[in-house]
């Protein structure tokens, strides 16, 4: 049985003050119902003793001491998914938010911090810390494998600081320092459509930890000098790689800072979805009609519910029926906005708290596993990071792959050395002409 809470009268109440002068409405505090629904619906609640209810109400009833440095605030996601469900609209992420900057900064993550300290060493953006002298050696030497390698492509582009371009195209630092062919099938389907795109050395990099560490001066600082990079280019759409914290850093950052920009800030999704209903991609689920090999899809909670909205999902969902077959898509249930999140977002991934993120990622799991389907597509990276390595844990068949992936693939086009996240059942499928598996693949 839970010990009941006894109540200093001398409790302060500093942090509901804060949240009351600080959110708009007071985040709504003082509508809670205390009916439970948000605390029914988190994959976060029970972990280190908390859940998104007994948050709230400790905010109400000024519990300061408790909650300042509860490690449980680095342990939910912010993916919203309380806010969808509570009938009051209370927002419970806002809380976590400033919660999280009760922490002295050096006491905070050190992944998340780090991440966001690098960052804001480099023009680029990157948290890997990428240069922009490296970020253009390696698009460029990749390029060059493709030319030499890929018969067909030796008109393919990937340029860099095109002043002009129509689309400016941000990158997570990901492909660039750990996977660089992984770039590729974008590039590819860029190709062509005959989009006029390009990266910038400046602001390139499609990640934003300082979000995460809720430091609201380093967020708005990467934000805006990767808008500007492309507004100083003569850009007229900032699209997003397929990175769900990326697109909402800009989107929402962008907003939430009165950044000036004309640009269109857009994911890459609603993209895709176009480009295939103007005919101008055309990805064919033949391939599948015998195999009958089966998809889900996860809905990222930054693209999706915190942005922009079901549209999105139905778009993704629309790619993926026009490369597998529609009969071989299964949804998650539930699905959409009301999807539950992953665990991959918040900073999760880099926060230090293993376990638990592990132990949150248990729905997600379950609920892959309960489509049936042998592979997972998820436009977003800690989505894909995330799905990914709840397989490797609990032991699972299902595969996780990005959006760009599948579709290149449905194309005929995705490389050899372009399949790493592919099964051995579709690895040697769809090859394009030329091109073979090497012996690591």
């Amino acid at each position: 049985m839970t010990e009941a809470i006894k109540l200093d009268k001398g409790t302060k109440a500093a942090f509901r003050e804060k949240l009351m002068g600080k959110l708009p409405n007071g985040a709504n505090l003082n509508t809670c119902l205390t009916c439970g629904v948000c605390a029914s619906g988190c994959p976060a609640t029970g972990l280190e003793n908390m859940d998104p209810r007994k948050f709230v109400r400790m905010v109400a009833l000024g519990m300061d001491e408790e909650l300042t440095m509860h490690p449980w605030v680095w342990m939910c996601s912010q993916c919203q998914r309380c806010i969808y469900v509570c009938p009051m609209k209370i927002d419970i992420p806002a809380m976590i938010f400033e919660a999280r900057n009760l922490w002295p900064r050096d006491q905070r993550p050190k992944g998340i911090v780090g991440s966001c300290d690098m960052a804001m060493r480099n023009t680029c953006g990157s948290a890997m810390g990428i240069s922009e002298e490296d970020f253009e050696w390696v698009v460029g030497d990749i390029l060059d494998e493709v030319h030499e390698n890929q018969p067909g492509w030796e008109d393919l582009e990937a340029p860099v600081n095109k002043e002009g371009a129509h689309f400016f195209v941000s990158q997570n630092s990901r492909e660039p320092g750990t996977e660089p062919e992984e770039m590729i099938p974008l590039w590819k389907i860029l190709h062509i459509v005959g989009a006029d795109w390009t990266y910038a050395t400046r602001g390139w990099g499609g990640e934003n930890y300082c979000m995460f560490l809720a430091d609201d001066e380093s967020w708005e600082k990467v934000a805006r000098n990767s808008i500007e990079s492309a507004g100083e280019l003569g850009c007229k759409v900032y699209l997003n790689t397929e990175c769900g914290h990326s697109t909402y850093s800009i989107w929402q950052g962008q907003k939430r800072y009165n950044i000036e920009t004309k640009l269109e800030i857009a994911p890459m999704v609603q993209y895709y979805a176009k480009w295939i209903r103007e005919g101008k991609l055309k990805p064919s689920s033949d391939w599948n009609k015998d195999l009958k090999v089966t998809f889900t899809c996860q809905d990222p909670c930054q693209q999706v519910r915190k942005s922009f909205g079901d549209p999105l999902a139905e778009d993704l969902r629309f790619i993926i029926k026009a490369c597998v077959g529609e009969e071989n898509f299964i949804d998650m249930q539930p699905n959409y906005s009301n999807n539950f999140c992953c665990g991959g977002g918040g900073g999760y991934l880099q926060s230090g708290y293993n376990e638990q993120r592990l132990k949150y990622g248990e729905i997600k799991k379950d609920q892959i596993l309960a489509t049936g389907a042998a592979y997972c597509v998820t436009p977003c990276h800690n989505c894909h990071d995330q799905i990914h390595k709840l397989a490797e844990h609990y032991e699972c068949e299902y595969h996780t792959i990005h959006l760009w992936t599948l579709i290149a693939f449905s194309l005929g086009v995705l490389g050899a050395t372009e399949r790493l996240y592919l099964g051995p059942d579709l690895k040697p499928l769809n090859m394009p002409e030329g091109q073979e598996l090497e012996d690591e693949y």
